[in-house]
């Protein structure tokens, strides 16, 4: 009988490019950096909408979860033994998505739709806001996955009672406020007890918006613990640790006597 190690859990962050709208040649290259990383991580990290870049051409560019990009992510997921979090543009329903999706080995798929709506690029005209937060349990932690913008808002991201362990945030998010991007994912690993990763695209995209990457790893303490540095296509991998995890959170219970938010959403 081979009994599963839980005590260690371990991310690998793609830091990369994103070809402008060109669905076909981001799955390929998707691939590409995946292949490398069969038996030697537990989850790969892609950008936010990996597939097309900061898009608003939805008519053309949007799939349902049965398409193409999501039956990419789970070949590859099946063939190199890896789970693969990132997030893409989603049609459902008459509605349109920044759709994140985790996909395991085993073929489970588990989706969250982008809360808080980029406004100053139009992605509030045309997207629909997610309206809860998913809660993924693979491999004996548990994985809160974000979205980009929703860094900023510390409530849709309150962690009652250790609800999870890992939180993770992939985006788009530009080299101008690259400052804000590091406080911010130091601010909710300390806030939430957790480990914090936080992987972004680099390169310029057709509205000539630049990109640093900065990808990181957070610990619950807020010292990055894995850096993925600025303006390289690069893929990093970082182990978790349980045990320092549940030593914090034993002898600084903060999370004891955290304020509890009940949200209009979660109606």
């Amino acid at each position: 009988m081979i009994i599963e190690d839980f005590s260690t859990f371990r991310i690998s962050m793609i830091q990369t490019p994103v070809s402008w709208e060109n669905v076909e040649e981001n799955i390929y290259c998707c691939g590409e950096l995946l292949r490398p990383l069969k038996g030697k991580t537990d989850l790969a990290v892609l950008p936010e909408l990996f597939t097309t870049g900061m898009s608003m051409r939805v008519e053309d560019l949007s799939e349902p979860n049965d398409g193409k990009t999501i039956a990419a992510i789970k070949k590859y997921a099946k063939d190199y033994r890896l789970a693969i979090t990132g997030s893409f543009m989603a049609s459902d329903n008459g509605n349109y998505y920044n759709r994140a999706f985790f996909i395991t080995p085993g073929g489970k798929e588990f989706y969250y739709d982008k809360r808080h709506l980029f406004s100053m690029a139009g992605e509030d005209q045309t997207f629909s806001p997610g309206t809860k937060r998913t809660v993924i349990h693979f491999r004996g932690w548990k994985i809160c996955l974000l979205i980009c913008y929703d860094l900023r808002f510390p409530v849709w991201s309150r962690n009652v009672d250790n609800e999870y362990d890992v939180l993770i945030y992939v985006a788009n998010w530009a080299e101008s406020r690259k400052k804000v991007w590091q406080t911010l994912l130091q601010a909710r690993a300390i806030e939430n007890m957790c480990y914090v990763c936080g992987v972004n695209r680099i390169g310029v995209d057709a509205h000539e918006f630049e990109y640093h990457g900065g990808s990181r790893i957070i610990s619950p303490k807020g010292k990055t613990i894995f850096n993925a540095g600025e303006k390289e296509a690069v893929t990093v991998t970082g182990t978790l640790t349980r045990s320092d995890l549940k030593k914090l959170r034993t002898n600084f219970p903060v999370w004891k006597v955290a304020d509890k938010f009940q949200l209009a959403a979660d109606h």
